[in-house]
């Protein structure tokens, strides 16, 4: 699915999210290392030492590990030790920094740029390691995420990837028993069952935004999850809110992650409540795969709402498609509407 994901979208900014998005997550430290990058990349840095890198990496660990204990699969960790010890007040700073610099990194740099067991085509740091001397060397690539119009979506995505993955691991729940549903009012994702009171995860915008490459679901358009901006994305339902009583006669939940998607707010108005046409069903299934394939409780989510096989998937939002197209007078189609990307 990773190769699918960037097949075509060779661009930078599709390698940075498949990164995020469909990398190992044996140990959340990639998201720490990915933030320290993208920190980086905005201060235009060329080199920094693993000493100058620690502050910065270990900062987001511990703001982490405050609310969530674990950050990882490992049964043991000296990293991780030390920075609980640090919380306990049994460990000063500098001493952390020392443990970071040294342990922090083990596994991390050299797996961090690997996708689907190689290594992403345009790297974005390169190891010098020579002797003592332990730098990190960013490329172009990196640098030249700034200049791109997702980069201010980049350090949301990673901290809502990031909080899926601990709330999954710290829950530690039968993913069968997974569901992440939306507040629709608030526009975040929580966690509910029968056995647990609400847990809150994060925006919902920024954890849809990268498994749509920052796109306009229908137009391809650019689109921003920043609250603060003019140009704010919606969350739209792919099949109208209207036909809720309808769809859920058949098991379908039209407030279930499988069917929301992120919109440009004006290509939105011109849909309403109208049907996409045919062409877009086949979208919205690939869509539902990349979360799938991410392995993490949006992907349970989608398989315990839509089918356990593709098949099965596929069948199901055919069948909404078919229902939903008899309450409807009319198709719709994007005004605008890009080269897409998936």
């Amino acid at each position: 699915m990773p190769v699918l994901f960037q097949a075509n979208d060779p661009s930078l900014e599709s390698q940075w999210r498949a990164i995020i998005l469909f990398g190992k997550n044996s140990a959340t430290y990639k998201f720490a290392f990915a933030k320290a990058l993208l920190q980086l990349s905005s201060e235009e840095t060329t080199s920094i030492s693993l000493q100058e890198l620690a502050p910065m990496y270990v900062n987001s660990i511990l703001t982490h590990l405050k609310e969530n204990d674990k950050q990882g699969n490992a049964k043991s960790s000296t990293f991780l030790h030390a920075c609980r010890k640090y919380h306990n007040d049994e460990m000063d700073y500098e001493n952390l920094l020392h443990v970071t610099e040294k342990y922090g990194f083990v596994n991390v740099i050299d797996a961090f740029q690997n996708v689907n067991g190689a290594s992403i085509p345009r790297l974005f740091y390169e190891k010098d390691f020579t002797g003592s001397k332990k730098n990190i060397v960013i490329t172009d690539s990196l640098l030249r995420l700034k200049e791109s119009l997702q980069f201010s979506n980049f350090n949301e995505e990673v901290d809502a990837r990031w909080n899926l993955v601990e709330t999954a691991w710290n829950l530690d729940l039968n993913p069968n028993m997974l569901e992440v549903k939306i507040d629709e009012e608030l526009q975040t994702l929580f966690l509910q069952n029968n056995l647990m009171r609400r847990k809150d995860i994060s925006s919902a915008r920024a954890a849809l935004n990268g498994y749509q490459k920052g796109k306009c679901f229908y137009s391809f358009q650019d689109i921003s999850i920043n609250s603060k901006g003019g140009s704010t994305c919606v969350i739209d339902h792919f099949f109208p809110h209207v036909h809720k009583l309808h769809l859920s006669e058949s098991g379908a939940n039209v407030n279930g992650i499988w069917n929301l998607v992120l919109a440009d707010n004006n290509i939105n108005l011109s849909k309403s409540a109208k049907i996409p046409n045919l062409r877009y069903l086949e979208r919205l299934h690939h869509r539902n795969e990349f979360y799938i394939a991410s392995k993490h409780p949006l992907g349970e989510t989608i398989i315990n709402q839509t089918g356990k096989t593709v098949r099965e998937r596929i069948a199901f939002l055919q069948k909404q498609y078919d229902l939903s197209l008899n309450l409807s007078v009319q198709k719709w189609t994007s005004p605008i509407e890009l080269d897409p990307l998936f």
